[in-house]
């Protein structure tokens, strides 16, 4: 296994462009990059600018992942820049960006389900409860969209990996990658988003770990808030997910998988009284309905998390909510990566430290010289 960052928490990754956000990482002693999207890297998938960042990763000993974006169709034109990739054909602009990565060694490939609108509260934040389009419907969408892109998947060896994102669940995952099929469609495991869903993170790590193929590694802090759970950023280890028995799940599964940090601090940008990050309404019927697979007994061992930790923050182990968000109040976002950069690196390395820890506990081999690409 190897331990890196996606660029879009890497800070200063836009000023410092591709190239130089290698070095950066390599400064900060990780072992690799995720680009969210082939596009991340060149927005024109300038090939001569796409082997000069294959080369650099490669003199630094770096991996390099890389994605095609979202894939929900019922979200496309708020992601314009994968349609003009294809000069107006949304399929083929995600084509390009599969070829492109292949030809510089990416075969494993991010997609996501859907986008997250944070200035929206509770459930309608989220594209799974929007009112327009059922989420069943924009499943079968995005099936088809896999469908349609499959074929360029297996003629370039490469999976396009779908996320845990915000709205969707482990089990519906596991059924895309069952329909469209496992030789193509992999699973991003992303540490701590399941935990909007009420997942969790050791269930749907057990579920998903045969089709893991690229990480993004968070933590989380989930507490009772008005009109149910609050979910805020916290550094690796300093929130509920057990990272313990997670990593060795993983690294059984596959040995030579990425582990890249996806960690920032609360990204809200307002107080918490005017507009909450999240809200997990547990408690709301429409809510609950939108979770048919969540079973009970998944239910009680989530919540057991949450009262846990609610129990070292009573004790005051660990900040609550407010106090967290007080403390940290002016922490880049993705969005604003210009400020707080001194404390946006201490937040990576304390997340490295807890990684480097638990696979040094677990004998987990981290960092080795393992090579990230295929064959040629």
């Amino acid at each position: 296994m190897k331990l890196g960052i996606d660029n879009i928490k890497l800070p200063e990754s836009k000023k410092r462009g591709p190239l130089g956000s290698l070095d950066h990482v390599k400064e900060l002693g990780l072992s690799g990059i995720f680009f969210s999207t082939a596009l991340d890297m060149s927005p024109t998938l300038d090939m001569g600018e796409l082997l000069d960042i294959r080369a650099k990763a490669d003199e630094l000993g770096l991996y390099l992942e890389s994605g095609v974006g979202k894939i929900n169709p019922y979200c496309s034109a708020e992601e314009p820049a994968l349609r003009a990739a294809g000069g107006g054909d949304i399929i083929a602009g995600f084509t390009r960006m599969i070829e492109a990565s292949a030809a510089i060694g990416c075969f494993e490939l991010w997609v996501a389900p859907g986008n997250f609108k944070s200035e929206y509260r509770g459930r309608l934040a989220n594209d799974r409860f929007r009112t327009d389009i059922t989420w069943e419907d924009q499943l079968i969408g995005i099936e088809k969209v896999l469908q349609k892109l499959a074929p360029v998947a297996r003629a370039h060896g490469a999976h396009l990996n779908i996320e845990t994102h915000d709205e969707i669940t482990s089990f519906e995952i596991l059924r895309l990658i069952e329909k469209v099929g496992p030789d193509c469609i992999g699973a991003v495991f992303d540490t701590a988003n399941g935990l909007q869903r009420a997942e969790h993170p050791v269930f749907a790590a057990r579920r998903l770990a045969p089709y893991v193929r690229q990480t993004h590694i968070k933590d989380a802090y989930v507490g009772r808030a008005p009109g149910g759970l609050d979910f805020q950023t916290r550094p690796v280890g300093g929130g509920i997910v057990d990272f313990d028995t997670i990593l060795p799940i993983l690294a059984e599964a596959n040995p030579a998988l990425n582990l890249s940090l996806e960690v920032a601090a609360s990204v809200a940008d307002r107080p918490r009284k005017v507009n909450p990050r999240q809200c997990i309404q547990i408690d709301d019927p429409i809510w609950r309905a939108g979770h048919p697979d969540l079973t009970a007994e998944e239910l009680d061992a989530y919540m057991a998390l949450v009262n846990a930790y609610e129990q070292r923050v009573a004790s005051g182990d660990v900040p609550d909510w407010e106090a967290y968000e007080a403390s940290q109040y002016g922490y880049p976002s993705y969005e604003h990566q210009s400020y707080g950069f001194d404390e946006a690196i201490a937040f990576i390395k304390q997340s490295a430290r807890h990684i480097e820890t638990v696979c040094k506990d677990k004998g987990i081999t981290l960092n080795s010289a393992t090579a990230d690409r295929k064959a040629a």
